[in-house]
């Protein structure tokens, strides 16, 4: 269903796409090439979904990669003849520009190879982006209670998506950067194995990520993906000393109480009470839920710090818009109640990797128990 609705709203722009181009710039003798090449490239994607079952290194894959880039690019490029569009029907009606000027040759012969390069533009800027490690640092004050600890220094990571596609050069920098980082406490937020077909690499990942070995940890939950492919595939959390949280919370060195939710697909998830009942009321408590979708109640809750992802920040814009008005928190910081609410845009992505919204970023959240 969800490849069928994503196949409906990538062919009906275009449509749109196809018909105003050809309207626009293509002359009446260039009309029979220009339609074949359109349709052989736009089709890509359809073929992808058609192709899915096949062996990682097959042309499936080749397919796979090329759509993954095709789908932004031509989201750029529909939004761009869009935009062109509005503004020849304000010009028709404000008269700004002559129509002459707009049918003449000079035009077609640059608007469009305009717009292609102004979206490669984006699309390249987008790799960029999605292949660039970023951190985003906080420090909050959270009630110490009975507890002893003074600071506490969490690396906070989601979404990783891990399969055969990814490098292992990305997962090492990664490693390395959370070395640097030397954080206290390392927690992985969701979505860590996507555990499709190119799964082959996920031993590999395994070893490097068990040289993270901070002072209270490495703990992990479980998100959507997770449970689309079958929960921790391999064991995958195992082998890489990740403990789980599944609707457990874990009493970590007698200072603080770590909670963890499995995501809310997985049947027989306990009750946010349920889980918060296991803790103590005399100590800090952090809790990690892959989805930033019950907020307000657990704002109402003895929760100190909460850390989710799933998000994304919407990955691409103008789809980060739609994040934003989905979720109270689709990225970053706030503080609601006595709560401290953090939202990772992820370290990696489901789908295109190309990110124009948000960032491939590591959280460092510094907490001074006063």
């Amino acid at each position: 269903m969800f490849h069928t609705l994503m196949t409906i709203g990538y062919l009906v722009p275009n449509v749109y796409l196809f018909l105003r181009i050809k309207s626009l710039f293509i002359g009446k003798e260039y009309r029979l090439v220009y339609t074949i090449v359109y349709l052989l490239v736009a089709l890509i994607y359809p073929a992808t979904i058609i192709l899915a079952g096949e062996e990682v290194g097959s042309v499936a894959s080749v397919i796979e990669v090329i759509s993954g880039y095709l789908l932004p690019f031509y989201l750029y490029v529909f939004m761009l003849v869009l935009f062109l569009d509005i503004f020849l029907l304000i010009n028709f009606a404000l008269k700004i520009f002559p129509v002459g000027v707009i049918r003449s040759s000079p035009y077609r012969k640059f608007c469009l190879p305009g717009i292609m390069l102004l979206s490669l533009i984006i699309v390249i800027a987008g790799i960029i982006n999605f292949n660039t490690i970023r951190t985003s640092e906080y420090s909050i004050t959270v009630p110490a209670k009975s507890s002893g600890l003074k600071n506490l220094k969490i690396a906070f990571v989601a979404d990783f998506h891990l399969n055969g596609r990814i490098p292992l050069s990305f997962v090492g920098k990664f490693a390395n950067k959370i070395h640097e980082i030397n954080p206290d406490l390392m927690i992985y937020g969701g979505d860590m194995v996507e555990g499709d077909r190119g799964d082959g690499n996920l031993e590999s990942f395994a070893r490097i990520l068990t040289g993270i070995s901070p002072k209270y940890g490495v703990f992990g939950v479980l998100g959507n993906h997770e449970y689309y492919y079958g929960g921790d595939k391999g064991n995958f959390f195992s082998m890489a000393g990740i403990t789980l949280l599944n609707d457990t919370v874990d009493i970590i060195d007698g200072a603080f109480s770590l909670a963890g939710r499995k995501d809310s697909h997985f049947r027989g998830r306990k009750s946010l009470p349920q889980i918060l009942s296991l803790s103590p009321d005399s100590l800090p408590l952090i809790l990690v839920d892959h989805r930033p979708t019950e907020i307000d109640f657990v704002s109402k809750t003895k929760t100190d710090v909460q850390l989710s992802g799933h998000t994304h920040d919407g990955q691409l814009f103008p789809v980060s818009l739609i994040t934003k008005s989905v979720y109270r928190l689709s990225w970053g910081f706030r503080k609601i109640g006595n709560t401290h609410f953090f939202v990772t845009s992820g370290i990696r992505l489901w789908g295109p990797p190309v990110r124009t919204a948000g960032k491939s970023e590591i959280m460092i959240i510094n907490i001074a128990f006063i």
